[in-house]
């Protein structure tokens, strides 16, 4: 007996947030995969450094606030906050660095203003701003890829450095140690180098490289390195738009921007400023697109508030990555776009049904 098949309305279970935040963090596996393979064991290390801190310290704020813990530890919020921050922190920087990141990102970020649901401003960057501007030696002080680096680390290794600040002998932190391809972009235009004289310098291949001591900074598209990064990144922020995870809006207009400035600038001057390509396959461009921009709780809500906030993020990427003092500027573009969801929430409510918008 074949029965028909009921009339709409249908109801769906609704998606709860652990399922949610479990799907952000698969979707954040290739560019782990990508990170590990270039840069060393020191991220996986971080990782598990800011997940053990972050439900340490989500733990202890739930029983100040007389929470209940089950339901607040197994949501994932705070295990994806210690993942987006571990990805933006130097993967040498010591123990206590990642330590302070996280607390200062869970408690004052995130439950002083009541919990998940109620900060306005996204809790990683927020620790992660606090990091910079307090710490700008640790936090600027990466690692080259591992193909071409002079003294790579393996796994033993890195935990020693990272929680004793010991190296093996004849090996110093200078020498393991180099600026971003953002910083060194910035760095040498500021002392009137060309953008064709910088990539000439410091876009070496290999055999070059070896043959100079010199670790090559920029790749094909963007940083060396990074930009297989970022194509980790990309790959699982389009399955997370392929699950319905997150809209495309935000990263659209984020990335979308964010080309077009580059793009203007790069045609009056490209001498001066890098390409396009450069700016989306270098630094946390798409770690900052899909994965930290997107946040539901800090971001506009409706679909023109998300264009708007997302094109606003990608302005201010480039205006600071070109003219600022901060060489990635992800962090700072997010929250001041946080600053301004309120604004944005007002001037583009979606229309009742059944009502005329005035």
């Amino acid at each position: 007996m074949t029965l028909p098949p009921p009339t709409s309305p249908h109801l769906q279970a609704p998606i709860s947030v652990t399922r949610v935040m479990l799907r952000v963090l698969v979707a954040l596996i290739p560019g782990l995969i990508a990170y590990v393979w270039f840069f060393g064991w020191g991220i996986v290390i971080n990782l598990v450094i800011a997940v053990s801190t972050a439900l340490v310290t989500e733990t202890v704020m739930l029983s100040i606030r007389r929470r209940p813990l089950l339901p607040f530890l197994s949501d994932g919020s705070a295990v994806v906050t210690a993942c987006l921050l571990a990805f933006a922190i130097p993967p040498l920087a010591p123990w206590w660095i990642t330590v302070s990141g996280i607390s200062f990102a869970i408690v004052i970020a995130k439950h002083l203003y009541g919990g998940l649901g109620y900060n306005p401003f996204n809790p990683a960057m927020v620790g992660y701003v606090m990091l910079l501007v307090s710490f700008p030696r640790e936090m600027t002080s990466w690692v080259p890829i591992i193909a071409f680096s002079h003294f790579p680390l393996d796994f033993a290794a890195s935990a020693n450095f990272i929680f004793t600040g010991h190296l093996p002998p004849g090996i110093t932190i200078d020498t393991l140690t180099e600026a971003t391809p953002l910083d060194a972009l910035r760095t040498n235009i500021g002392l009137g180098n060309t953008v064709s004289e910088i990539r000439a310098q410091l876009g070496l291949d290999e055999a070059t490289s070896q043959l100079l001591s010199v670790t090559p900074v920029f790749g094909a598209l963007g940083g060396k390195g990074w930009e297989w990064v970022s194509g980790g990144f990309l790959l699982g922020g389009l399955w997370l738009i392929y699950r319905k995870v997150i809209n495309w809006h935000i990263p659209t207009a984020m990335l979308a921007a964010l080309t077009i400035m580059a793009l203007i600038f790069y045609l009056i001057n490209p001498e001066r400023y890098a390409s396009p390509l450069f700016h989306l396959f270098t630094g946390a461009t798409m770690l900052g697109a899909f994965f930290i921009a997107t946040d539901p709780v800090t971001a506009a809500t409706s679909p023109q508030g998300r264009l708007v906030y997302g094109a606003g993020i990608g302005i201010l990427i480039y205006v600071i990555r070109a003219w600022g003092g901060y060489p990635d500027s992800i962090a700072f573009a997010v929250l001041l776009m946080n600053m301004a969801v309120p604004l944005i929430d007002h001037h583009f409510k979606p229309r009742v049904f059944g009502h005329i918008r005035e």
